[in-house]
């Protein structure tokens, strides 16, 4: 069979969509720095204020736009930078450090520092480097910086969560889905810095969150107390948080899966070796997911969360979900593919192309723009989870993992020119 990924019809599809979803969130940035969450056709919702995430994402997304040669992608990137870069600017906190999760249009701002949101302004000072953004190398000092001096917790060779705004006060929860994406920003950072560390802080993260996906059938529990012991059983009276779900979430362990192969990758790239097989455990967790999430509950698409059983808890259909399961389907596809195992590569690829046209038939909104971020069990619009198109994060990389070796990171890849065309 001819696997889409080989297809150069398939590759061009996937950089016009690409290049459609950087049009359609052309007005994140706001004028005075920072990036806002969209509305379903793309306009920025101001009374949310600028938020770090989408911020960090936004200059992300937008550095890869411009590295990839896309008019107006670095004009985006650059204001959205400016939000994160610099003492002035209006996410950073000149007095205590870090980043405010969001400020508001009068000002004001939320109290907290997060994990997760600090992992993202790493993520985007990497790409806003490779990119040739101004202030992105001091702002990835910065936030390197800040990520090992007030989250890094090298004793337990993970991320704690949050702080108070001052960084006083360190709140007991732990949670893997800052990790995870520390994991990611990790990979970026060893590129942008050339420092290895960074691949050896990753391997402790990921290896931590291997075995307690083993010890649990594969299903990887996300929520822990300040001694690192799984909560199992948080928010299960609000399954439907959009940051700490009850139970376990589909989407984490397809994302996991392929961040393993790219921690594979890159470590095998830096001549390093390690102790966990990343790709068996990377089958594991794919495996799993697709068992329990994809089309098992009368209707195509992955669910949200199931339990501890495998049994569905939160049906509704998030869009980040597919594109995490198109992405790992292409990775561990070029990953049998190098390991010569060619009836491997083929599941991989059948499960890639179904998937592009469970999101082409149901997620892509071919009226408005952009994906659908939610959609209800029967393949509805949704919006009671995730309202509007917070962002092309999970999107626009899903129309870039599939055309780039697992390793380097993303905009190191396409800055060093190793996009397939």
């Amino acid at each position: 069979m001819t696997r889409w990924t080989d297809l150069p019809t398939h590759r061009a599809w996937l950089q016009q969509h690409a290049e459609a979803l950087l049009a359609f969130g052309r007005r994140t940035a706001g004028p005075g720095g920072g990036a806002y969450w969209l509305d379903a056709v793309g306009r920025p919702e101001t009374e949310r204020g600028v938020q770090t995430w989408i911020t960090g994402r936004t200059v992300h997304v937008y550095s890869l736009g411009h590295l990839l040669g896309i008019p107006g992608a670095r004009a985006v990137a650059q204001r959205a930078l400016d939000g994160l870069a610099g003492p002035d600017a209006p996410l950073h906190d000149a007095e205590y450090g870090g980043w405010y999760g969001t400020v508001f249009p009068d000002g004001t701002h939320t109290e907290g520092k997060e994990a997760y949101q600090h992992a993202f302004v790493v993520l985007a000072a990497t790409s806003a480097v490779r990119a040739g953004l101004d202030g992105a190398r001091a702002l990835l000092d910065e936030a390197t910086r800040v990520y090992l001096d007030r989250f890094w917790d090298d004793e337990a060779g993970l991320s704690v969560d949050t702080w108070d705004t001052a960084f006083t006060t360190l709140d007991p929860y732990r949670g893997v889905n800052a990790n995870m994406h520390s994991v990611e920003a990790m990979l970026a950072a060893a590129d942008a810095t050339g420092d290895t560390a960074w691949l050896d802080r990753a391997a402790r993260i990921a290896g931590f969150v291997v075995g307690q996906a083993e010890r649990h059938e594969w299903r990887i529990p996300e929520h822990f107390g300040p001694d690192w012991v799984p909560d199992l059983e948080l928010n299960r009276d609000r399954p439907d948080d959009p940051f700490k779900p009850f139970g376990a979430t589909v989407g984490h362990g397809l994302e996991w899966a392929r961040l393993l192969l790219h921690l594979e990758a890159a470590r095998d790239a830096a001549g390093l070796t390690s102790q966990v097989d990343w790709h068996a455990a990377a089958a594991g967790l794919f495996d799993r997911a697709v068992e329990d999430g994809w089309d098992v509950d009368g209707a195509p698409g992955f669910v949200y969360t199931t339990d501890w059983d495998g049994k569905p808890v939160v049906r509704q259909r998030m869009h980040w979900v597919v594109a995490e399961a198109v992405n790992t389907a292409a990775s561990l596809q070029a990953r049998a593919v190098r390991a010569g195992d060619e009836s491997a590569a083929d599941r991989y690829a059948d499960l890639y192309a179904r998937w592009w046209d469970y999101a082409d038939r149901h997620v892509l909104d071919h009226e408005n723009g952009s994906w659908f971020h939610e959609l209800d069990p029967e393949n509805r619009p949704a919006g009671t989870v995730w309202p509007g198109k917070a962002d092309l994060y999970h999107a626009f990389q899903a129309t870039l993992v599939p055309r780039l070796p697992l390793a380097p990171s993303m905009a190191t890849a396409v800055a060093e020119g190793l996009l397939r065309p």
